[in-house]
Order: C-alpha cells, then structure tokens, then sequence
C-alpha cells in the first residue's frame, strides 16, 4: 500500500497518526500496575497455561505412537 503513495501522503498518513496519539489519555503505570496483578491473580485459577489442562481434553496429546524397527 504505501509503495503507491507520494512521500507527501506517507508524511500525511504519519501526522495524522500522531495527532491521534497526542490526543490519547495515559494512565501512570505505577496506577494500572495493581489492577492488572489482581486481574490476572483472580483468573489464575481458570489458566489452562498455570493449572495444566487434563489429559482428556487435551487436543494436542498424542493419539498413537510411531513404531520404527
């Protein structure tokens, strides 16, 4: 896409990207930190990634072995 566009219109695509982003409102990670733990803390009980996930309903176990002799 951008290799059919002018520099003039990369360059306008660019600013207009960051008028964008100088317009959006940040929050201090130092804020969003302690909420994002306890988010994460509170759905680790579900987490198939932590807790494993069991042999019966796992779809990546392997059906059948390979026997070469």
């Amino acid at each position: 896409m951008a290799r059919d566009m002018s520099d003039k219109d990369i360059m306008k695509m660019e600013l207009d990207q960051l008028k964008i982003e100088v317009n959006t409102s940040r929050t201090a990670v130092s804020a969003t930190a302690p909420e994002l733990i306890a988010y994460i803390e509170a759905q680790s009980a579900e987490d198939p990634l932590i807790k494993g996930v069991p042999e019966d309903k796992n779809p990546f176990k392997e059906k059948g072995g390979c026997i070469i002799t």
